[in-house]
Parts: C-alpha cells; sequence; structure tokens
C-alpha cells in the first residue's frame, strides 16, 4: 500500500515510476498513488471495455481526455465526451465502453486507493477472463453477471 502522495509530474504517455500495464489489451498508465486515492490513465481502443463492475469501498471518477465512451452506469446507458467528468459513487454498478470508431483515452481514479493498484499488478497480462474476474473479487472489484453490460 503506497503512503503519502509523492509531489511531482507524470509525463503525459508514461506511467508513475515508468510503469505501464497491459490488462486484457488495453494500456493502463499510473498517474498518482497513495493511500487516499489512486489515479491512473487508459487507452481504449474501438471495441474495448470494461464489463459492469462495483468498487463496494470507493468512488470512482472518469474524465475523458479523448474520444469518447459509453457507460452503463447504475442499469442506464449514457455517454461521456472529452472534457466530461463521469461521477460513479461506490457501490453504484457501471462499466466502460468504447464503441466508437476511434481511440478514447481517459484518466480514472478512485478513492480511497484501497486495493486497486494491487489488483492492476495482479492483472497485467493475465488474458483468462473468468481469472480476472476472480482475483478482482478479491480486491474489492465485483463483476456483475454477462447481463449486465447489455
Amino acid at each position: 500500500m503506497a503512503g503519502a502522495l509523492a509531489k511531482g509530474i507524470t509525463s503525459n504517455g508514461a506511467g508513475f515510476d515508468g510503469v505501464t500495464w497491459n490488462i486484457l489489451g488495453q494500456t493502463y498508465y499510473p498517474k498518482a498513488v497513495c493511500e487516499t486515492t489512486f489515479a491512473f490513465e487508459t487507452n481504449s481502443d474501438p471495441g474495448q471495455f470494461v464489463p459492469v463492475h462495483i468498487h463496494p469501498t470507493q468512488d470512482e471518477f472518469i474524465l475523458v481526455q479523448e474520444g469518447e465512451l459509453d457507460l452503463k452506469l447504475d442499469g442506464k446507458w449514457v455517454k461521456a465526451k472529452a472534457g466530461d467528468l463521469v461521477r460513479m459513487p461506490r457501490g453504484i454498478p457501471h462499466g466502460y465502453f468504447n464503441k466508437s470508431d476511434k481511440p478514447c483515452r481517459a484518466l480514472f481514479w478512485v478513492s480511497p486507493a484501497r486495493k486497486l493498484e494491487d489488483l492492476f499488478k495482479k492483472l497485467h497480462n493475465l488474458g483468462d477472463p473468468a481469472e480476472v474476474v476472480k482475483v478482482s473479487a478479491m480486491h474489492e472489484v465485483d463483476f456483475l453477471p454477462p447481463e449486465a453490460n447489455d
């Protein structure tokens, strides 16, 4: 678990301390890590997504930087475009999907950090979706059944 927030700048196109993760084909860059918050950038190609899930212990935010995301937020479809901020309180089911024909870049952050950084370390290069669901559940991220994504 990270302690205090380190001062400084995490450069565009880079992760904090040079870290980059491949999570189910999407590139994730950790941007800031401390006990109270965890921020990361995602780069999603057309067709990529993260299925509907719940963070029971964290509030989550998405700032869309480029492109757009379709989100299933608490059972309803919404669209977030560049410059939009998505607010997802703890316990609210949500998933994001790049249904467009262009890449999407977004900054995500959760508060408090809890186990999310450890989860991403374990998910790096893990290709089996069933194992992703299992490992995620051990790190306070609970995926809903596939029909939740409809």
